[in-house]
C-alpha cells in the first residue's frame, strides 16, 4: 500500500484522514457532504469561478469542458476516466481505492450538469474495479441509484495511450484502446458517436468538491494560474515516496522536504509530469508546482508525478529506462512516432554505452524541437521532450557519452 498524506497546514479536501489507511464507506462519505449538494447551485458557473483544470495531463478548463458537452442536443455520455497508464503516478488508483464514492459523486454530478444518458467509469486494475463495484453495491442497497444514469464500469488493459480520450471512446465503442485523429473530439462525438464528456477521476472529485463549497472558497488554496489543491505521486530518492494532496504553488524542493520526508541524497535533477515533462538539472527544486510555472521550465505538471534522482542516480541510463518505455508504449499507428520513438531511443542508448557523437547529440535537440504536434496524439511530444531536456539539463553527462574514438574520427 502506497503511503499518502497532506500538505501541513492544508485542510484536506480529498485525502482526508479517514480514507489514508483504506477505503471509506457510504456512511463515513456522507457524514463527509459526499452526495449532498447544496439546492439551487449552478454548478457550471461554480467551476468557471474556481478555474478548475483538468488532472489527466493537459490541464484543460474543467468549466470549459463540460459545458461544451452541457449545450450539445440529444442523448450524451460521460465517463470518468481512472485508466493511470502513466507508470510513475498512482494517484488516480489511490483516489479510486480509498474514495471511490466521491469519484461516483463526481460522475453522477457530470451526468445530471450535461444531461447524460449513460455515465461509465473506465478503469485498468483490478484494484479499483473491486473498489467501484463495491461502491455501486453499497449506492444500490441504499437506494441511491434510482435516478439518472447507473455508472457502468469498463475495464481496459493498462498502458499509456488507453487513456487518451479518443482511445477511451474508442475501447468502449467495441475496438482497441488506441487514439484516433481528432477531429472530431469526443465532445463532439465520442461514445456511441454521442457527445462525451471524457473527465479524469481526479477532475471529477475535485467537481464534487466544488459544487458543494463553491468555487470562490477552491480558489482559497493555489494561485491564479492553478487554483485549488492537487494530488501529487512523490517518487525516486527521497524518504516518504507517495500520494500527497499539496496547495499547487510550492515549489518542487519544497514539495519532497514537508511531504517527501527529504531526499535520499543530494538531487541531481527531476522528472516532472511524470514521464511525459522531460528531466530538469538540479535547479528544478526552484519549479513552483502549477501549470504555467512548468510549462516555463519547458516541461509540464501533467499527471503530478515527480520523481527525483539523487547523486548516485545516472541522468542518462534514466533516460535510456524512459526512451525504451517510449517505444514500447507507442500506439504504432503513426510512422513519424514509430520512427521518432526509435530513433531517440536508440540515440539515447549510444550516450548511455558510451558510443555517442556530436550528431547524436545534434540530433536530440533538432527532434525536441520539430517532432512535438507531429503524430496523432501527443505521446510524440513526450519522447522528443526526454532527449531534448536530457541534453539541455546535463550537458556533461551526455558529452561524457560520447566516443572519443568517435570524436577523433569526426575531426580527422
Amino acid at each position: 500500500m502506497i503511503d499518502a498524506g497532506v500538505y501541513p497546514g492544508l485542510e484536506p479536501r480529498l485525502v482526508l484522514p479517514q480514507a489514508i489507511d483504506g477505503p471509506m464507506s457510504l456512511a463515513a462519505e456522507i457524514d463527509a457532504g459526499t452526495y449532498r449538494h447544496p439546492e439551487g447551485v449552478e454548478v457550471l458557473g461554480e467551476l468557471a469561478i474556481s478555474g478548475l483544470r483538468g488532472r489527466g495531463g493537459a490541464g484543460f478548463s474543467a468549466h470549459i469542458k463540460w459545458q461544451g458537452v452541457a449545450m450539445a442536443s440529444g442523448a450524451k455520455v460521460v465517463v470518468a476516466n481512472g485508466e493511470e497508464g502513466e507508470p510513475s503516478s498512482f494517484k488516480d488508483r489511490w483516489l479510486l481505492t480509498h474514495r471511490p464514492h466521491l469519484v461516483l459523486d463526481g460522475l453522477l454530478l457530470a451526468a445530471r450538469v450535461c444531461g447524460a444518458q449513460r455515465a461509465i467509469v473506465y478503469l485498468s486494475h483490478p484494484e479499483t474495479q473491486a473498489a467501484v463495484e463495491l461502491a455501486l453495491r453499497e449506492l444500490r442497497d441504499a437506494g441511491m441509484l434510482n435516478t439518472g444514469p447507473a455508472p457502468e464500469i469498463f475495464m481496459v488493459e493498462p498502458t499509456y495511450v488507453a487513456g487518451e480520450e479518443t482511445s477511451v471512446c474508442r475501447a468502449i465503442n467495441g475496438g482497441p484502446a488506441l487514439p484516433l485523429s481528432k477531429p472530431p473530439r469526443p465532445f463532439e462525438r465520442g461514445v456511441a458517436d454521442l457527445p462525451t464528456l471524457v473527465s479524469n477521476v481526479e477532475t471529477l472529485a475535485h467537481a464534487a468538491w466544488i459544487a458543494r463549497h463553491g468555487g470562490q472558497r477552491y480558489r482559497e488554496q493555489g494561485t491564479a494560474d492553478s487554483p485549488g489543491t492537487a494530488l501529487v505521486t512523490l517518487a525516486g530518492a527521497c524518504r516518504k515516496p507517495g500520494v500527497y494532496e499539496i496547495p499547487f504553488g510550492v515549489s518542487v524542493g519544497n514539495l519532497f522536504e514537508t511531504v517527501g520526508g527529504g531526499f535520499v541524497s543530494q538531487p541531481r535533477g527531476f522528472a516532472l509530469g511524470g514521464w511525459f515533462g522531460g528531466m530538469t538539472g538540479p535547479g528544478g527544486s526552484a519549479i513552483s508546482c502549477e501549470f504555467g510555472a512548468c510549462r516555463e521550465a519547458e516541461s509540464g505538471w501533467g499527471c503530478g508525478a515527480i520523481t527525483v534522482l539523487g547523486e548516485h542516480d545516472d541522468p542518462v541510463a534514466f533516460a535510456a529506462k524512459v526512451s525504451s518505455w517510449y517505444v514500447g508504449e507507442s500506439a504504432q499507428q503513426c510512422g513519424v512516432c514509430i520512427k521518432g520513438t526509435h530513433a531517440i531511443a536508440k540515440t539515447i542508448q549510444t550516450f548511455n554505452q558510451h558510443g555517442a557523437n556530436d550528431a547524436d547529440r545534434e540530433n536530440l535537440i533538432r527532434w525536441g524541437k520539430i517532432l512535438p504536434g507531429k503524430g496523432a496524439c501527443a505521446f510524440l511530444d513526450g519522447a522528443a521532450a526526454l532527449g531534448r531536456s536530457l541534453v539541455a539539463h546535463f550537458p556533461r553527462e551526455v558529452a561524457a557519452g560520447i566516443s572519443s574514438e568517435k570524436a577523433q574520427q569526426e575531426h580527422a
